[in-house]
């Protein structure tokens, strides 16, 4: 199975904006984050299998950390025009299906991916609440031929330290999954060529 790993962007890196169409048709900006403990941004899709692998446990995952005051978002960045079962109208049955609760946003011209460095679905970035990155890497362990649990483990201890204002992880182990999908041309400079599994 050949993958694709996060770029790891470097630790501190402000959050770039971004204003996107949600699944509900209202435009979701960073600025409607400002009074968040912190914000979780997820670079997702609906087809891929390692986004699917841990689709309901990032569901529950989300509830739970909303209620926390952590902001969440996810963004779909994938050449719909090509993989069909990433088009915005299905995001939205995808969203009310694996019962997401965050915006879930259609990067469109994918710049939003580019300035994030995002590489692959699904790709995790976690900003303080100063909106500095504060870890960039897995859920946790589990893939989808590896037999591990998901438990989201990475993930949370992550969010647990920016919610408590801790010091950031030292271990920081790269998400791994397929590609994002590149409209032709459009492919970024950090780009690898290499094509994941479907």
């Amino acid at each position: 199975m050949v993958k694709t790993a996060s770029t790891m962007l470097p630790l501190g890196t402000r959050a770039p904006g971004f204003s996107l169409p949600n699944v509900d048709g209202k435009t979701v900006s960073l600025s409607d984050f400002a009074g968040s403990k912190g914000l979780l941004v997820v670079f997702m899709c609906n087809h891929c299998p390692f986004v699917v692998h841990i689709r309901s446990e990032f569901a529950k995952f989300a509830r739970e950390y909303q209620a926390k005051g952590l902001g969440i978002v996810g963004i779909n960045a994938n050449d719909a025009a090509n993989y069909s079962s990433d088009a915005p109208e299905k995001m939205a049955a995808e969203a009310t299906s694996a019962g997401y609760a965050f915006p879930y946003l259609y990067d469109a011209d994918q710049s939003v991916a580019q300035a994030y460095k995002a590489a692959c679905t699904p790709d995790f970035f976690v900003f303080d609440k100063d909106m500095a990155l504060a870890y960039r890497g897995q859920f946790d362990d589990s893939r989808p031929s590896n037999g591990k649990p998901v438990t989201g483990a990475d993930l949370r201890a992550a969010c647990d330290a920016v919610l408590a204002n801790g010091p950031l992880l030292v271990t920081q182990k790269p998400s791994i999954g397929c590609n994002i999908k590149w409209k032709a041309g459009n492919e970024p400079e950090y780009f690898t060529g290499i094509s994941a599994v479907e």
